[in-house]
């Protein structure tokens, strides 16, 4: 049922999530079934799970230009970012209390700086450009002695806006008690990127064909920060627990595919981007809200009269998927990014946002062009 329900849908919600590689399944399923050991287990299946997760960690490190040391494996890009927010921020509170950040970031950052907004620290939130990059001059001028932490997004996943990360990193140069981290989750496996610009990065396997359930969070070797999960020796002193070395696994993959097809991909679906692009822009009452320089996977718009729910959930109903801001987000509220960037809150109830992979096809854009259409002139006011 489930299957057959797949072929009759337009997925256009690969920023939410896409679906794995079948290299990425097939070695989950075959790691799982040879390594039968705890990796922290003092005997010779836990040492085979151990030298085994070693090896994944050489693995990722090589497709990321780094070092195995540098390479926690988390469960998804959420747990990366809490983990570097919270550590780099524990870890640095006897230098300060000040973080900066933006307005366009994941809940799971905001969320993050919302906690610890309300346990003292201070933050100050860039304002943005009109092509939703943030003001470099703006953020020179807030840095201070007690700044301990800038986090952005290299890739926002409402809008697909790139940010500056190299001009943040280098403002950063004058101040060597203030870490950089940088939510890397919708740029891995896309567009090229430097992670030594930062201290720490986050990523998520399933943006990129890996598992659901599987990230890394890459750390600086000489970056200070306090673990997030206490419990004692694992694969990583900055994790504790059990190593899921399938999921591991799988990420490895996945990331060693992207990373090989990353340009192929991202001309294919810069194409698609430009495809629909075209077409939206000849409708009447559509506001795309991308900038043109923004990555092509994502492409945030909202038409005049119709709230983005309303147009998502029609869409839903014609079996066709997107989505209104983020996945991880909360419903029925104005999208923060595209506010930032407009300015108009009615624009930011009015939109959602299309997101396109190198497995969308020419057949699936010209479909929903037809259907986007219909519900244009049914739902129009």
């Amino acid at each position: 049922m489930i299957e057959e329900s797949w072929a009759d849908m337009i997925y256009l919600d690969y920023t939410a999530n896409m679906p794995p590689e079948e290299e990425a399944l097939q070695v989950f399923l075959e790691t799982e079934r040879r390594c039968i050991g705890n990796a922290n287990a003092q005997h010779q299946a836990g040492r085979y799970a151990s030298e085994l997760m070693h090896s994944l960690s050489q693995r990722a490190a090589h497709v990321l230009q780094s070092k195995p040391e540098e390479v926690i494996f988390t469960s998804g890009a959420s747990e990366s970012n809490n983990t570097a927010i919270f550590g780099v921020a524990q870890a640095s509170r006897h230098v300060g209390r000040h973080i900066i950040t933006t307005p366009l970031e994941h809940p799971s950052v905001s969320g993050c700086l919302t906690a610890l907004q309300e346990r003292g620290w201070e933050i100050d939130v860039l304002d943005v450009n009109r092509d939703g990059t943030i003001d470099v001059d703006q953020l020179k001028a807030l840095l201070r002695r007690d700044t301990v932490l800038v986090t952005l997004c290299a890739v926002d996943s409402e809008l697909g806006v790139m940010q500056p990360v190299a001009a943040a990193s280098e403002c950063l140069r004058a101040w060597p008690d203030c870490r950089l981290h940088v939510d890397a989750t919708q740029l891995i496996g896309k567009r090229p990127f430097d992670l030594h610009l930062a201290d720490t990065v986050s990523l998520s396997g399933h943006k990129f064909g890996g598992l659901n359930g599987s990230g890394l969070l890459w750390k600086r070797a000489e970056t200070a920060m306090e673990p997030l999960i206490h419990g004692g020796a694992s694969a990583s002193l900055y994790r504790s627990g059990t190593p899921a070395v399938g999921l591991a696994a799988s990420l490895a993959a996945a990331l060693e595919i992207a990373m090989a097809e990353r340009d192929g991909r991202y001309e294919r679906v810069a194409s698609l981007n430009r495809r629909l692009r075209d077409a939206l822009a000849k409708r009447d009452g559509v506001h795309l809200h991308s900038p043109e320089s923004a990555v092509p996977h994502i492409l945030n718009l909202g038409v005049e009269g119709i709230r983005g729910t309303a147009f998502r959930d029609a869409l839903d109903a014609r079996g066709v998927c997107v989505s209104v801001k983020s996945a991880c987000s909360v419903e029925s509220t104005p999208s923060h990014a595209v506010y930032a960037l407009t300015r108009n809150r009615r624009q930011a109830l009015e939109s959602w946002r299309v997101s396109l992979s190198h497995m969308t096809t020419e057949a699936e854009i010209d479909e929903f062009i037809t259907i986007f259409d219909g519900i244009c002139e049914e739902l129009k006011p």
